[in-house]
Parts: structure tokens; sequence; C-alpha cells
């Protein structure tokens, strides 16, 4: 684990102001992901075509720009670049290596079994990440329920599986693990969260039971009856896989200090490995191709390529904001990782609460060392101080859920449903049907409950 002063925390552009309009590249790309898909067949099938070319077109003209205007604006972009590249092998080999895994389980589920699946995912992203938990369960997930499949299934399995069930171990998703590489100890999280993380589980778990009672009471007497007696059988083909899963989580741990990107290449080959030793039947019962993740690869290159401009704005100015309380905090990071990458937007507003700390208690800094391992150990020692921690961590989390590009699994499970011929919400569909009027609630309620 590498300490560095919080000086130099910001990456080498930090101290040169970031022009506001240079933020118009990555709202573009987010309202054409939004529109697009809503547009006439003909415009539609144009973005279908040119998304990749319209994503890395947008992010090369922000690269340049620092390349080319912005002091220090290359090391900037190249610390993106690793980050992108982190991001997309750890996504891209647990989706090769889940594609290897064939579960079957009860094809015909009733509403108490899908509650029970979906609380076995959010305990199981603790120990293999959300993006492992989902890309092991989707699958399953769909084929137990695809006589009665519809749209709810998918974004509570988004909440569930995909956010909210992985926020309580550093494995769990990104910015925790980036909050462990800084400093915060492994099982900090777990003793300081678990009744917040039951609480936000239990809750949508109830609303998903509403919903999912109420689709079964719509079905026929047919499926109905069918549902109740389900096949009693459980298989698990490809179980080689596991062994895989479990390489590529352990090479999470791995840090560049040891060795410069050995990390990714432990991933690429376990996930290449995977696929090659898979048997073809296996890929062709999980309906597996390399349609989602090309997507994903794509879209996010242009969102980290994009948002490097609004997370330095926030990084400038984020004190302006007058951020200072701990539901302020939890709501405004919440805001951003519902647009934003969650893990770079944790990251900003975690050195935000640093120096809300330093400015508050001077006197636990004097004389010292102000590396950033030290920050986070007097924060931990100070009620405010791990009630911020605890606030920019949940925030980060839970708000990932709000729309399809706040974290990386919720658009590889999208992108995967559709596949399989499920009519999922569009983006405006997804936040206006599901996120703001059921997850908002939960989350702001949680909030002012736990961190009012």
């Amino acid at each position: 684990m590498s300490i560095v002063p919080l000086a130099s925390v910001s990456g080498p552009a930090g101290a040169v102001n970031t022009p506001l309009w240079m933020v118009l590249p990555f709202g573009l790309l987010l309202l054409l992901i939004a529109v697009m898909p809503l547009s006439p067949a003909r415009i539609k099938h144009l973005w279908e075509k040119y998304y990749a070319v319209v994503a890395v077109g947008l992010g090369a003209l922000v690269v340049t720009y620092y390349l080319f205007f912005m002091p220090g604006g290359g090391a900037t972009a190249l610390h993106t670049g690793r980050e992108y590249l982190s991001f997309i092998c750890l996504i891209g080999s647990l989706f090769v290596v889940s594609g290897g895994i064939h579960i079957s389980i009860r094809d015909r589920a009733a509403p108490i079994t899908n509650v029970i699946f979906l609380a076995v995912g959010a305990v199981l992203a603790n120990f293999i990440g959300t993006t492992g938990a989902s890309m092991v369960m989707i699958r399953p997930w769909i084929r137990m329920n695809k006589i009665r499949i519809s749209a709810y299934h998918i974004i509570f399995f988004i909440f569930v599986v995909s956010n909210a069930g992985g926020a309580l171990t550093p494995i769990g998703d990104p910015p925790l693990f980036l909050g462990y590489l800084r400093g915060i100890p492994f099982f900090w999280l777990l003793e300081h969260v678990w009744v917040q993380w039951v609480f936000t589980i239990g809750m949508l778990l109830a609303v998903f039971y509403v919903y999912d009672r109420r689709g079964f009471n719509h079905a026929s007497k047919r499926i109905q009856e069918s549902i109740a007696h389900p096949p009693e059988s459980v298989r698990v083909e490809g179980r080689g896989n596991l062994v895989f899963l479990a390489i590529i989580i352990g090479a999470v741990f791995i840090s560049d200090d040891f060795f410069p990107h050995l990390r990714e290449l432990i991933m690429v080959a376990s996930a290449v490995t995977s696929f090659v030793l898979t048997p073809g039947r296996i890929h062709k019962a999980n309906q597996f191709t390399f349609g989602p993740i090309k997507e994903v690869a794509f879209l996010f290159v242009g969102i980290f390529a994009t948002m490097i401009p609004a997370l330095g704005y926030i990084d400038q100015h984020g004190q302006e904001f007058g951020i200072k309380k701990p539901i302020t905090y939890y709501l405004s990071s919440g805001s951003l990782s519902a647009v934003l990458d969650n893990a770079p937007t944790y990251a900003t507003f975690l050195r935000l609460a640093e120096t809300t700390i330093q400015a508050d208690h001077p006197e636990a800094f004097t004389g010292q060392e102000t590396t950033e391992k030290h920050v986070l150990d007097v924060m931990r020692d100070l009620p405010t101080g791990r009630n911020l921690i605890v606030a920019v961590s949940l925030g980060a989390v839970f708000f990932g859920a709000m729309t399809y590009i706040g974290n990386g699994p919720n658009f590889m499970v999208k992108s995967i449903a559709d596949s399989a011929g499920i009519r999922t919400p569009t983006f405006f569909g997804y936040v206006f049907k599901y996120s703001l009027p059921v997850l908002l609630p939960i989350l702001l309620l949680g909030g002012w409950i736990f961190l009012g």
C-alpha cells in the first residue's frame, strides 16, 4: 500500500483551474446515452451503429485538450487511462469467466424464492464484488423467472446485487477498495455500516416482494400452479471456472508497487484460459456473446475520459459548496455517483472530507507529517470523522444504483438482459419509474435515520 502526502493526492493537474466548459462533452455523452434509445428507429439505428465512435471521439477531445493545454494534463490523462484499464480488465474478465458457469436452479421461482435469491446475492457481493456477483447470478436469475420475467426483476437485481449489496467490504465495490488502499482497515466498514446495510437491503427486498407478489397474482392460473411445484434440481456446470473467479478476485489485492499491471495480466490470462477451456455447450446454454462487454467498454472509455474535467472541477471547488455535515456528504457524493462513476467520485469526496477534518481539528495534525493514512486514522478516532467516512462510502455505493451508468455492473446487467430478449427500461424509464419513486425514498430515509 503506498501512502502519499495529501498535497499530491489530487494528481499532477490538481492545482490547475479546470474550465467549466470542459464539462460539456461529459454532459453531451450522458444526454446521448439517455436520449438515443428513445429516438425514432432510424436515429436509434445510427446510434447503435456509431455509439463507439461518438464515445471515443468525445473522450479523445477531452484528452487532447489535457495533453496540449493543461499543465500536467498528460499525467492526469495517463492516470485515468490506467484506472480505465483496471476497470475494464476486472469487468471483462469477470464477464467472460462467469459466462462459463451455468447454474440451473428451479426454473419457476415464487416471490419468496426470489427474495431469498436476491438476499444471497447481496451477501455474495461482499465476497466476490458487485461485478462478480452480478455476472455469476444474472443469468440464473433470468432463467428461474423466465415464464414471467419483467423489467422490475432486472431493476431490483441492479439495486440489490449490483450496488447496495456490496457496501460491507472493500471487495464489495470499487470505491470501498480505494478507501482500503488509502488506509481504511479492511473490516472497519463492516463494523460501522452493517445496520444501515441491513436496513437498506431489507427495505429494497420488502418493496420487491410487493412488486413480485403482485406480478405473481396477475399471472395465469397455469403459471401460478407451475411456480408452486417447481423442479427440485440444482445443477452447476463449469465449476472449474470458480477457480478462475477466485484468481481474479485475489488479483484485485496485488499492488502495482509490487509489479506494474501484474493484476490486469492475471485477470486477462484467467479470462482467456477460461474461455478456451470452457465447453461450447455451456456458452451456448448461457447465450454468451461479447456484445454486452463491447458496449460497456466503448461507452465507459468515453465516460472515464470526459469526466476528468468534471471531477477536477469538484476537486478544486468542492469546499466552496459548504459541504460539512455527514448527511450533506452522503447526499452530495450520492448524487454525483448516480451520474459519474462512483469510484473516482468516492475518492474526490473522501479528499474533501479529509480537508474538512483538517480544517476543523488542526490540533490533531500539529507537528506531524500529514499523510493520507494519518488523516484517515484521525478521522476514525473522531465521531464526526467516522460519520464522514460512512457517509461518503454509503453515498457512493448506494446511489450508484440510481442510473445505468452509476456503477459498472449496471450497464452489464442491462446488456445481458437485452441480449436475452427482456424489455428493460430506457435510461429515463429506469430513473423516473424506479429510481426516483422507489430507490430514492429508501436512501433518503436511511440517510435521515443514520446520518441526519
